[in-house]
Order: structure tokens, then sequence, then C-alpha cells
């Protein structure tokens, strides 16, 4: 796939409080990450904290060929969330965004305007940028996650993309959220159900998937697979039914190891703390 992709603001570490140890993450560094692990080209445009959790999260980001050019590097804490694992689905707890907020500049502009597809999300803070980040980008991405409606009348008209997630939702009730999403303004909409898969909407019609059974470690992160394979997709013009079915599959074949994408540390490790003053230094 030769599609390029531009992942926009959030990053954490999942803190795992009854393991003792944390795993990188966050919408958009997920969604980057699997972008390069199906085949892509992506980048990263973050900010990221001095201490352990920072480098955790830029030295994996580094480690799967991400672009880091444009990550910040800012003295303080790093964004984290605490996560338990029940019977396999993750429970988020406390969390702090730390240093994680950005504000844009025109390098970040252009990095976006140059690639197929920019992704970005509610956890993400940038909706005050927004419309920036919509005039400048080919085709914006933007995950709603569980946000309630007034949220999506807000901001759905932003965005040629947009991904739901209605947990517990029929197939057929997820139709209805596609279409009623759809008249806000996107053109393609996926509403995800947990694990009974995922729908479909482009102006041409409508596709489910249901994921075939598999094992289940750790859900983390499992939707954010979804989308970076799904995005994929999108920008190749994939049929709907395949991608459906690609994305589900895709997403399914991570929740059989903890963490968003691996890379495990110890919650209380130490490491050389990142310099600020080394901006763009860390790089793939």
């Amino acid at each position: 796939m030769s599609a390029s992709l531009v992942a926009v603001g959030d990053n954490v570490v999942d803190r795992y409080v009854d393991r003792g140890v944390m795993y990188p993450g966050g919408n958009a560094v997920n969604v980057a990450v699997h972008t390069r692990r199906c085949g892509a080209r992506s980048a990263y445009v973050g900010a990221v904290g001095t201490d352990a959790a920072g480098r955790a999260v830029l030295d994996a980001l580094v480690a799967e060929g991400v672009d880091t050019r444009l990550v910040r590097v800012v003295d303080g804490a790093n964004a984290y969330a605490e996560v338990r694992v029940v019977e396999g689905n993750r429970v988020f707890g406390h969390g702090d965004p730390g240093v994680s907020r950005v504000t844009l500049t025109q390098a970040d502009l252009a990095a976006v305007a140059a690639a197929d597809i920019t992704h970005t999300g509610e956890c993400s803070m940038v909706e005050d940028q927004l419309a920036d980040l919509a005039l400048a980008a080919r085709r914006l991405s933007f995950d709603f996650s569980e946000r309630p409606w007034p949220y999506l009348e807000k901001y759905a008209r932003h965005a040629q993309v947009a991904i739901r997630s209605c947990p517990g939702a029929t197939p057929e009730e997820a139709a209805e959220e596609a279409k009623r999403l759809q008249e806000l303004g996107p053109s393609f909409v996926a509403v995800t159900i947990g694990a009974e898969g995922a729908v479909l909407l482009d102006r041409g019609g409508l596709a489910y998937a249901r994921p075939e059974p598999a094992p289940v470690v750790d859900t983390l992160g499992a939707g954010d697979a979804f989308i970076a394979r799904l995005l994929l997709g999108v920008a190749a013009e994939e049929d709907l039914q395949h991608l459906a079915q690609e994305a589900t599959a895709y997403a399914t074949s991570t929740c059989a190891s903890f963490g968003a994408f691996g890379y495990e540390t110890a919650i209380e490790a130490t490491s050389t703390p990142l310099d600020p003053n080394q901006q763009g230094a860390y790089r793939s």
C-alpha cells in the first residue's frame, strides 16, 4: 500500500497497574504505528514528556519506522492512563494528559497537506484547531468514539471519514447510526460494535463484517488498529465489503497480546531524560 498518513494529537503510556508495566499508546500514536505495520508511510505530530514514559513512546515510534520529525519533546510528565484488563476487555481508570496538548504550526499543516490522509480524534484536544486541519488535509479522519451526539453535530462537518463506537448495538442499529452521522457531512462512516464487528457506509452503499472467533488477551488499541487498516483501504478505494472484513480481521489479530502494539516497560523504569532542546533529533 503506497498511501501516506499523518496522525495528529494524543499519546499516552497505558499503565497496567495490576501488572506493574506500561505500554505506549494513544489513538493517534496507535493509528500511526498500525499504518506502518500495514505497509504504508506514516508520521506522528504530537508532544511527549521528558520522563521515562515520554522516552518509551518516542523510542517505540522510532523503532516502528514512524516519521517523528514533528514530535515535540516538552519538559514535564508524559500523558498516561491507568488500565485494568477484565476478562480480556480493557477498563480505564485515572489518567492525566501531561504535556500532550499541541498547537499546530505551519510545518505541521504542511505535512498534513502532503499526506493522503490525516487522522485525529476526540482524545487529541485539537477541536479548536480542527477547521485549520480540515482546510489543510486532503482527507480528514476523525474518531468520535462514544462522544454524545451534540459533540458529533458540532465537529462532524470537518471530517470526510468519521469513526464512531457503539458497543452493544446491533448491526441494524449501527447502520442507522452511520446514516445519521453521514447526514452531518462525512462521506465515509464506520461504526464499530465491539466483538460484533463493524458497519461501513459510503456514498455507494453499506457493508457489515463480523470478525472470526480468535483468542483475546487484551482489547486495548484494537479499535485504533481497525482505523489504521480502514483508512488505508479508504485511500486505496477498496471494495467496501472486502475492506470491512479486512479491517475487522486486522483489529482482532491485535487482541492476542497486551498493550496497543507492544513495547512493555516497567512503570517504575528509569531512563536518561529526553532533551527538549533537541527537537527533531529523535527520529527514524
